[in-house]
């Protein structure tokens, strides 16, 4: 029973309704295997991040990630089953121009398009989208300066635990040569969204999140319809909202975390803007408001809550072999010696960004396939000042009111440098490539 939850809970239960071919089967009544609040078993809350029985104690905050872990996208997922009526580029095709010139453009547009779109451009009023265009400005340096350094890092901590890397490892959309696709998919998303105007209603970074979304969808759907089987029973429900949480709410996590070292639950007005641009896009694709709080001490709660219900697991055969196609893949698509030294350079920081999610643990970090060695040490040491002197230095001058206009300009052409870098991103996936294999169990 939802007692804090209750409209969330009944968005959950209206999946069956939408879908019963495709929901139809799942008890969301039902807690799944991952989802776990048992003491004697382990989670995925280090003891040195925060004491797990505290967490748990916060009923409110578990429920809603018991919640949310069933919840996939109530007007995405009916569009992505249309698949089977229109094929996956089809889809794809409406949507962009759904995007760009209106879904009263499409000919034919299915109902369950304009539902997709409808809902994207009813900006609820929980956003204050006044803050949105300055928070993108901000977070624009970092996408410039920061981000090509440690994206790969941060997108390796999405495969430490089996439950939640499972739907990517189904798709093989992280072994081999699509690797690299994915993760440079994955920063460009991040990136173009902080262009100026991204998330206008006609802007790029509109059309990037709901394509983001509609690929997410047809995982979820492949997923449940895959030969070999789902089993929601102990994985909930594919891609749930509450693991795409952590990706668009990680930066204001670590903000939220400074600001609670430095005896702050306020943000600053940067730090504010910053915090509505990411609940904006948060929106966009597809995440309710109760996974997306406006304080401090709420982001943390948030966080800290999914990672102490989370069950540990790390498969080998599925988180480690995800963890070293990603480390393997070359994002650049060049050759030259300039390229293999950037690459390396790269390596070594998103060696040190994932080690830093592992909390300094070596082991650790070695044992689920990422070795940061002597050498990575010294690269990220001597590239340091460049890499952090810049993004400092930037993030400095920009909140000089008589900089900050030719400080934007120079940031956004960054931005545009490194898109053109991480190359046009497709946003697809195909059940045809995914790989069989069993998917019942989970170590």
């Amino acid at each position: 029973m939802a007692l804090h939850h209750p409209e969330l809970a009944e968005r959950v239960r209206e999946q069956r309704r939408r879908l019963p071919d495709l929901y139809g089967s799942i008890d969301f009544d039902r807690t799944p295997h991952r989802f776990t609040t048992d003491p004697q078993v382990r989670s995925d809350l280090p003891a040195w991040v925060a004491d797990r029985d505290s967490v748990l104690a916060d009923r409110r905050a578990v429920e809603l990630i018991r919640t949310t872990t069933m919840l996939g996208d109530v007007v995405a997922d009916p569009y992505a089953a249309l698949a089977k009526q229109y094929g996956a580029k089809g889809l794809i095709d409406m949507l962009r121009e759904a995007c760009r010139s209106g879904v009263d453009s499409v000919a034919d547009a299915p109902d369950e398009l304009r539902a997709f779109i409808e809902s994207m451009e009813a900006t609820p009023d929980w956003v204050d989208v006044e803050l949105v265009e300055e928070g993108a400005r901000q977070l624009r340096i970092g996408a410039a300066f920061l981000s090509p350094y440690i994206t790969r890092g941060a997108f390796l901590a999405t495969f430490i635990n089996t439950y939640a890397a499972l739907p990517m490892a189904l798709t093989g959309a992280l072994t081999g040569r699509r690797a690299s696709r994915r993760v440079n998919e994955t920063a460009n998303f991040f990136a173009v969204t902080t262009l100026p105007g991204a998330l206008d209603r006609y802007g790029e970074g509109f059309q990037a999140a709901a394509m983001v979304r509609l690929m997410h969808s047809m995982v979820r759907c492949n997923a449940l319809t895959s030969p070999e089987g789902w089993d929601p029973e102990v994985y909930g429900v594919p891609v749930p909202q509450v693991d795409q949480m952590p990706a668009g709410m990680f930066n204001m996590y670590l903000a939220a975390v400074l600001a609670k070292s430095a005896g702050r639950d306020e943000f600053s007005p940067r730090e504010r803007a910053m915090l509505e641009f990411s609940r904006y896009r948060c929106f966009l694709l597809g995440l309710p408001e109760e996974l997306l709080p406006t304080t401090a001490a709420g982001i943390i709660d948030v966080f800290h809550a999914r990672a102490a219900t989370l069950r540990r697991g790390f498969d080998d055969a599925t988180c480690g072999q995800l963890v070293r196609s990603t480390m393997a893949a070359d994002l650049r698509q060049g050759n030259s010696l300039l390229d293999q030294a950037a690459e390396t350079v790269e390596r070594s920081w998103s060696r040190a960004f994932f080690l830093g999610i592992c909390g300094g643990d070596l082991k650790r970090a070695e044992a689920m396939s990422v070795q940061f060695g002597p050498v990575d040490a010294a690269c990220v040491a001597a590239t340091a000042p460049f890499v952090l002197g810049r993004f400092v230095a930037m993030s400095v001058v920009a909140g000089q009111p008589f900089l900050r206009k030719l400080t934007d300009c120079y940031t956004t052409r960054v931005v545009k440098q490194r898109l053109a870098e991480y190359g046009n991103p497709e946003y697809a996936t195909d059940a045809a490539t995914y790989p069989r294999r069993a998917t019942r169990s989970a170590t």
